[in-house]
């Protein structure tokens, strides 16, 4: 299983530096099993946006981002909106950014990080991977996951090895960052790409101490988390 978490809003909005014009999208899949993606999630990261200063011109939530044929038939009703947008502001999982990329011609910027729960993650019908490493870089990698995309999971540039366009570890791979540079370059990002991004913190890939309380995380161990907190309160009293 796989839980989202918000970034700090901070990171986000230097994430949207540049980005003034935005469409939000939230998933009503995981990410509002989280908490983090669904309406009331949506309604107010829209409000925080706007007392930022961003214009939010539209805002939608579907029902599962990683479907790529459901993101396609529910966003096509909101084409003129699209068009008028920077970026569009994705709450769910890696996975759910990088199908929502593959679908529309503007740039993602990922507002979640994914973390894994352990255990078995359910499937979805199509490539993309999450490697839930709890840092999400897809906001400068036109959502494509470098961590995933490249066989080196290198997240600041191709390797000496890419041979036209192919992967050196996997030959017949292609090679994730000749993609990344190519969909930058598509989009008008390039510029994302100069940016330098810090060694990968793997303390944020354990599942975190404060939400190994949350029901979640109580239903997948299978402990009674409403009965321990009865008990605690009890105890108190």
């Amino acid at each position: 299983m796989i839980v989202s978490k918000q970034k700090p809003f901070e990171v986000l909005l230097e994430d949207l530096k540049g980005d003034d014009r935005l469409f939000v999208l939230g998933c009503g899949g995981c990410a509002e099993g989280s908490g983090t993606g669904g309406p009331e999630q949506v309604a107010e990261m829209v409000s925080r946006l706007q007392e930022a200063g961003k214009t939010v011109v539209a805002h939608l939530v579907v029902d599962f981002l990683c479907n790529k044929a459901l993101v396609g038939t529910r966003l096509s009703r909101h084409v003129e909106e699209l068009r008028e947008v920077d970026a569009v502001v994705v709450t769910t999982c890696g996975i759910g950014v990088q199908a929502t990329s593959r679908m529309i011609d503007k740039p993602v910027r990922a507002a979640l990080d994914t973390i894994s729960m352990g255990g078995i993650q359910g499937s979805w019908p199509g490539e993309e991977r999450c490697l839930e490493c709890g840092d999400c870089v897809l906001s400068y990698t036109g959502g494509i996951c470098p961590v995933t995309a490249c066989s080196k999971s290198l997240v600041n540039g191709i390797c000496g090895g890419s041979n036209e366009g192919m992967c050196e570890v996997a030959p017949t791979k292609p090679c994730g960052w000749s993609q990344i540079y190519e969909r930058c370059k598509e989009l008008g990002q390039l510029d994302r790409l100069k940016e330098f991004l810090t060694a990968r913190d793997y303390q944020k890939r354990p599942f975190p101490e404060e939400l190994r309380t949350t029901v979640r995380w109580a239903l997948e161990v299978e402990e009674d988390l409403f009965t321990r907190e009865k008990e605690s309160a009890a105890a108190a009293e």
